[in-house]
């Protein structure tokens, strides 16, 4: 769906307002004229076209929201950033099933590889050498079979994941193989659109869009990073592809928490072996216990503390040994294969 510069303004200034619902942005979308006439209300206005309390804490000026929005549209056009609404055709449907969709999307490289088959790749920062190969070698398989491979661009497994597909390509290039049939990978970023974090994969982030792939991030150019963003770019991770595999997540891991939201959009979450080695086992272990003394403390929840792998097994999550294993499970029954019940591997 083509939009005006005007639509995609308010649009934008829409999106940039945190304290709103997805369906209360929708709902105001549809109630309201124009940016102009978005910026001059008031949060008593607010409160009154939405029939719902807005906390005391929220901060809200709109005519700074505005001039923020226009900023955003301007670098957008400027460096060729797309901007995808939630109701545009580009627009990934099984993001646009899931409770709290993103209303805008901001994408530099390929966004029709948003609709395309897909997996996401998760997994501790702190991985151990098994990790390493585990997810590199993973998505490089998923790559070589057509498949995109979505993960947010951190350090560890998130790197190492982009990094399979990304060598996929180069591999094929060197073979003088036809890349078109490759998937590519697309990484789910925390922050604004125009910002790479960490900056140490400034070098990756490059790769992916030379390779053809994707980033993506719901927060405009410009967005200031705020912590809470972690886990919210966590459920777009999970929203964006039918299966979830988390490679190494210790107690407490963010992987983790994409795993919890891949349950609840109904979801496949897998574990891949490596999370069960024994150097994994070590990492968890005192990842573990630093954990519990934090919660003793009373500095972190208990959900963090029983967040485990384990957690999941006996749920009946399967464990695979690599991406034909993976492609092999998603064709058994479920409950098939689950570890409590028998060999893990």
């Amino acid at each position: 769906m083509l939009h005006t510069d005007d639509e995609l303004i308010f649009h934008i200034s829409l999106a940039r307002i945190t304290f709103l619902k997805f369906s209360e942005k929708v709902f105001l979308s549809k109630n309201i004229d124009n940016s102009n006439s978005l910026s001059l209300l008031s949060i008593e206005d607010i409160e009154k076209i939405l029939e719902r309390k807005i906390p005391k804490k929220v901060v809200w000026d709109g005519k700074k929201n505005l001039e923020l929005a226009k900023r955003a549209f301007q670098f957008c056009n400027s460096y060729g950033i797309k901007c995808l609404l939630h109701e545009d055709r580009t627009y990934p449907e099984l993001l646009r099933q899931i409770s709290d969709s993103p209303y805008m999307l901001f994408c530099r490289g390929d966004e029709n590889l948003l609709t395309e088959r897909s997996v996401s790749v998760v997994g501790t920062r702190r991985l151990s050498p098994e990790g390493k190969k585990a997810a590199k070698e993973f998505s490089y398989a998923a790559a070589t079979d057509g498949c995109n491979v979505v993960s947010g661009l951190a350090n560890g497994a998130d790197g190492y994941a982009h990094q399979g597909a990304v060598d996929a390509y180069f591999d094929y290039i060197e073979s003088g193989l036809d890349v078109s049939v490759l998937g590519k990978t697309i990484a789910v970023l925390p922050s604004a659109i125009d910002e790479v974090l960490p900056a140490s994969h400034k070098r990756l982030a490059a790769q992916i869009l030379q390779t053809g792939g994707l980033l993506v991030s719901e927060y405009e150019p410009g967005r200031v990073m705020e912590k809470w963003h972690f886990v919210a770019r966590n459920r777009i991770i999970a929203g964006l592809s039918p299966s979830t595999i988390v490679v190494e997540a210790p107690a407490g891991s963010g992987s983790l928490i994409t795993a919890d939201f891949a349950l609840e959009m109904g979801r496949d979450v897998m574990f891949h072996k490596a999370t069960f080695g024994e150097l994994a086992k070590k990492i968890a272990e005192n990842s573990n216990a630093a954990l519990e003394a934090e919660h003793a403390k009373g500095k972190v929840s208990k959900y963090k503390v029983e967040n485990r792998p384990e957690k999941f097994l006996e749920a009946g999550a399967p464990v695979i040994s690599d991406y034909k294993d993976y492609l092999k499970c998603l064709a058994e029954a479920p409950g098939t294969r689950n570890p409590v019940q028998g060999e893990l591997f």
